[in-house]
């Protein structure tokens, strides 16, 4: 028989995944603002659901509590991420959720914002509320790894966006690539593409491809217009005035200067789709996060194709970059893979705060 103190965990557990899958639902709308989602819970276990609104909007809580309306009074609020305690685009959640006669708050992970860190906590239990940190944190982190990244490091989050046969090559000895991937697995990409606040590319692909890198293939029911799925487009290098990815931002520059530029201007998650050359310098310099490679049931089958990768690659096998795979999924009648670093954010920004 299950102990009331186990039920209970179960309960928060619940709850705090339905407000995880609250939060994805804000995934393309909410950012640069975290997507946060939250649960109230009343005693009698109605609950009222909430996620972050697009920026100068209401925040998840918030959203929740409207939602719950009197019936707030004696419940238990559920949130991926500490309440904000600041007043910023909008008033401070902490004073909302105090008035509101919530009880107790069960927070996935505390904010790593220097505006928050802790503060929001601090504020809700100085008011007599029962405060909970640490429900689901892994599952909270792995959601909001982009955000989390871009708050303790000041640089956004960089996916690094590749396609390819199965033996690894991007396009045929004459240069022709369009379509090495099937039309699901390009569509896949554009939601890549609605997910970030920006892409990259090199000004050799402008030249080449002349590609606009609008999201055209994707569309999110969260955002009412496709147009606002369209990220920022970042060229590495001078392209033409006539080019279609205008208007964009021409940068130059070290890699690691570029991202902090782009960091201080909110970007949270970068998309990096150049081509072989910019990828194997985003690569060999350690800068990306997290590789999507798109691989189609096709095959070369020879080496004058090129590669993933352009210049010089690891000379010994000791020097080979390791990951860990962390997705495979069929996508159409490709094959999509995903991988991340080793080292990343820390698994569980609130540890030691429960």
């Amino acid at each position: 028989m299950m102990s009331p103190e186990s039920a209970g965990d179960a309960v928060d557990r619940e709850c705090m995944t339905r407000a995880i899958t609250a939060g994805a639902r804000s995934r393309c709308l909410a950012p640069p603002n975290p997507w946060v989602g939250a649960v109230v819970r009343t005693g009698d276990g109605t609950m009222y659901e909430g996620s972050t609104e697009q920026v100068g909007g209401r925040h998840a809580e918030i959203v929740a509590l409207d939602a719950a309306g009197t019936d707030a009074v004696g419940s238990t609020l559920y949130v991926t991420l500490e309440p904000c305690s600041h007043h910023g685009r909008t008033p401070p959640c902490v004073e909302a959720v105090m008035a509101s006669g919530v009880t107790r708050v069960v927070v996935g992970i505390e904010d790593p914002d220097p505006l928050v860190a802790g503060t929001g906590v601090e504020a809700l239990r100085s008011a007599g509320i029962t405060v909970d940190v640490g429900v689901q944190a892994a599952q909270v982190v792995n959601q909001l790894r982009p955000y989390l990244k871009h708050r303790i490091t000041g640089r956004p989050w960089v996916v690094l966006k590749l396609a390819a046969s199965t033996d690894g090559r991007t396009a045929a000895p004459n240069g022709t690539s369009q379509w090495i991937t099937s039309p699901e697995a390009r569509a896949d990409g554009h939601r890549l593409r609605a997910e970030s606040d920006a892409i990259l590319v090199g000004a050799g692909t402008i030249r080449r491809d002349d590609p606009s890198l609008t999201v055209r293939d994707y569309h999110d029911p969260a955002v009412p217009e496709r147009g606002g799925l369209d990220p920022r487009r970042i060229v590495l290098g001078s392209i033409p005035l006539d080019a279609a990815v205008h208007p964009c931002t021409e940068v130059k520059g070290e890699l690691g200067d570029v991202l902090d530029q782009l960091g201080d201007e909110g970007v949270i998650q970068l998309l990096v789709e150049g081509g072989s050359k910019v990828a194997g310098e985003f690569h060999r310099a350690g800068l990306v996060d997290r590789y999507v490679l798109y691989l189609a049931p096709a095959l070369f089958g020879g080496s004058d194709a090129p590669g993933l990768f352009g210049g010089h690659g690891a000379f010994d096998i000791s020097e080979v970059w390791r990951g860990r795979f962390t997705s495979a999924e069929r996508i159409g009648e490709d094959l999509r893979l995903e991988l991340t670093t080793l080292e990343t954010v820390p698994s569980d920004p609130s540890a030691g705060s429960a």
